[in-house]
């Protein structure tokens, strides 16, 4: 591959890789970006699944850490067609009564969903509340990145979100706020004693109390397109169709950011890393796969609960218990006989969706990496039984095992899209300990993934940070911030 010398070369056009991208153009640098597929996303991608006239995100579709991310919240995103959508209720977690708890912008909605405990509920949340833009750069800042803005804020807060939901749990005495945290903290795909999955919970509740949790207009690729976009505006130019085995296929350039898997950083570095780095990071264990349906619908899911009618998102769990035993199940190398899911409904707020009158639902279960069955079954169990009548309501569907996930996206390692596990302490030393985790043993070379620190969802940090790695260690130019 030949072309024009640049500053900076950016390989994966993910979220993280394009705010990496972002980042150093906006420094003045001359960049480029470099896609195997035939355009930009990675995970951030809207396809024809199903039918026709019904778009689905294969991948990412609800971004509660998106719109709060305090990297895209800094960028005019909005000048360049990103339009983020919120339903009436952010989430609902469904119970076997007919009844939901819910998530919501409103803390007193959401407390009065929870019963006995909704007195506990507003004390754990109240430290910080209206506080997001303090607290938000200080908790998915990069790792011995200076001191804290709010020292204090982030201490009182990392009191709580060191904690393992179990722990955190413990708070409450009735099981509805325990199945509505609990439900929170499985994002991470990690058992609820895992350390700091209660400041997953904690991160996404305070995210919903400011923001809502919605999802861009048109789908999850309006997000890509909006980020390389605005990227190309500042001279940055991007490859699409593009497979890099090696980095010496690429342009000369005093940097590279790869917005990759550690096992892909050492293969395409090669010789360039040392081979015991090498090894470690093709040592790096995936985390659990998932098995995800898109559903082309006749009409909206018919759940029993009122609430789960208005909500972007849904969780099945339902209890504590019942979520425990699903990520106990996947640890165990087993899929879970009962499912915990994470459904999306964009289509009740979003028209461009879905024909009219006819919806698009998206829903996934755990399962352990590399399985290779079909959960289908189970999955549509669960949700026959919170919403009676829901296959009378399929037109189509198309399922994804770890199998298909990782064809659709190289990164996602056997199916997992945490891109690693998340278990232990896995969830703060990613890809391993290191004091600068984004940088490697060549000077030039520098993994901006959600391989590294704050880690998984659609937040762009990972890619923000890697590049101010960059800009310090190969141009000498410190950002104060976004």
């Amino acid at each position: 591959m030949t072309g024009t010398d640049f500053d900076a070369v950016v390989v994966g056009t993910g979220p993280n890789g394009l705010a990496a991208a972002v980042t150093l153009a906006r420094a003045g640098l001359r960049v480029a970006a470099y896609e195997a597929a035939d355009s930009v996303g990675g995970g951030a991608r809207t396809e024809w699944l199903t039918l026709p006239g019904f778009r689905h995100d294969p991948c990412s579709a609800v971004h509660p850490l998106g719109v709060s991310s305090p990297v895209l919240r800094a960028w005019p995103l909005h000048d360049y067609g990103l339009t983020w959508l919120d339903s009436e209720v952010a989430l609902a977690h469904p119970f076997p009564d007919g009844t939901a708890a819910v998530l919501d912008r409103s803390v007193a909605r959401t407390a009065a969903s929870l019963g006995a405990d909704a007195q506990p509920y507003r004390r754990l949340v109240a430290p910080f509340l209206g506080r997001w833009d303090e607290l938000a750069p200080d908790v998915l800042r990069a790792p011995l990145d200076g001191l804290p803005r709010h020292p204090l804020l982030l201490a009182r807060f990392g009191t709580r979100a060191a904690l393992p939901v179990a722990l955190l749990a413990h708070r409450f005495g009735g099981p509805r706020a325990r199945a509505l945290l609990a439900g929170l903290g499985a994002h991470v795909m990690a058992p609820l004693t895992s350390p700091a999955t209660g400041g997953v919970a904690m991160l996404f509740a305070l995210a919903a109390h400011r923001f809502g949790w919605p999802a861009p207009q048109g789908g999850s690729r309006r997000l890509a397109e909006a980020l390389s976009s605005y990227f190309q505006v500042l001279g940055g130019k991007v490859f699409t169709g593009h497979l890099v085995t090696a980095l010496d296929e690429l342009p000369t350039a005093r940097a590279y950011l790869l917005d990759v898997s550690p096992r892909a950083l050492a293969d395409l570095a090669g010789d360039r890393l040392p081979d015991r780095f090498a090894r470690r990071m093709r040592r790096y264990e995936p985390g659990p796969g998932v098995f995800k349906l898109d559903y082309a619908l006749a009409g909206p899911v018919p759940w029993t609960a009122p609430a789960c009618r208005q909500a972007g998102t849904v969780h099945v769990g339902p209890g504590y218990a019942d979520i425990d035993a699903s990520l106990r199940a996947v640890r165990g190398g087993r899929a879970p006989e009962h499912p915990y899911l994470i459904a999306a409904q964009p289509s009740l707020v979003d028209p461009t969706r879905a024909p009219t009158g006819q919806h698009v639902l998206w829903v996934y279960a755990h399962v352990p990496n590399g399985w290779t069955g079909d959960l289908t079954g189970p999955i549509e169990a669960q949700l026959e039984r919170f919403a009676p009548g829901f296959r009378d309501l399929v037109l189509a569907r198309v399922a994804a095992g770890p199998a298909q996930v990782a064809r659709r996206n190289p990164n996602n390692i056997g199916g997992d899209i945490a891109n690693g596990r998340a278990d232990g302490l896995r969830l703060l030393l990613r890809p391993t300990a290191a004091p600068v985790p984004y940088a490697t043993p060549d000077p030039a070379v520098f993994l901006c993934s959600a391989a590294t620190p704050p880690g998984p969802g659609v937040h762009g940090m990972c890619g923000y940070h890697a590049a101010r790695t960059a800009l310090r260690r190969v141009f000498g130019i410190d950002l104060d911030g976004p």
